[in-house]
């Protein structure tokens, strides 16, 4: 029986903002509606290993549905963090933030971690995928284009793969793309899979 039919008896609620996480779950052929907004207060541990944050994060934002969930919802929660040079480049605070995050990412290669959760009203499990992606050198020009035009304020290293940059600056990617845009689809995927199983 195909996941989507399997789906039928839950509504599937993804808690997220981005278009490109809702783009992502649609392609995958799963029936969803977006959660109503609920806040969770995105601070982690200072201890805790950069390569853990991201599903740290996710848990957080599932943890905020925890009192609203009904017996047939499934929510699903995710956040992404770009790590380079063992630092956790967040979305950043303005063009000069944005411009430093790019120059650190010129000429190098980088982490992109996304952490997701699963949550019903009686369960709830959480995985990270992981993607290793790599820049040529970018010219100061370059990057101060790609930042005036797009304007990635709203993403985590100040980047989109989707976009200009991700077509005229990426020599390779070790892993899963759609993890880099947001979501790790086959992941997750296999993992709804599993979760419904248990």
């Amino acid at each position: 029986m195909l996941l989507k039919e399997r789906l039928q008896k839950y509504r599937v609620l993804l808690a997220s903002k981005s278009p490109r996480r809702r783009q992502l779950l649609e392609g995958c052929g799963i029936a969803f509606e977006i959660a109503e907004g609920r806040e969770a207060e995105e601070v982690y541990p200072s201890t805790l290993p950069a390569e853990q944050v991201a599903e740290y994060l996710s848990g957080l934002k599932s943890d905020a549905y925890a009192d609203v969930l009904a017996a047939d919802d499934l929510l699903i929660t995710a956040d992404t963090v770009v790590i380079a040079g063992g630092e956790i480049l967040g979305k950043p605070t303005d063009r000069a933030d944005a411009v430093r995050m790019l120059r650190s990412l010129s000429g190098c290669e980088h982490k992109v971690i996304t952490g997701v959760t699963l949550r019903t009203m009686t369960k709830k499990e959480s995985f990270s995928c992981e993607s290793r992606v790599r820049f040529r050198g970018l010219a100061d020009e370059e990057i101060e284009h790609y930042i005036d035009t797009y304007r990635p304020y709203d993403k985590a290293g100040a980047y989109g793969i989707q976009e200009w940059i991700g077509y005229v600056a990426i020599e390779a990617i070790e892993g899963s793309f759609y993890n880099v845009m947001g979501l790790p689809v086959q992941a997750l995927y296999v993992r709804l899979g599993e979760f419904l199983e248990e």
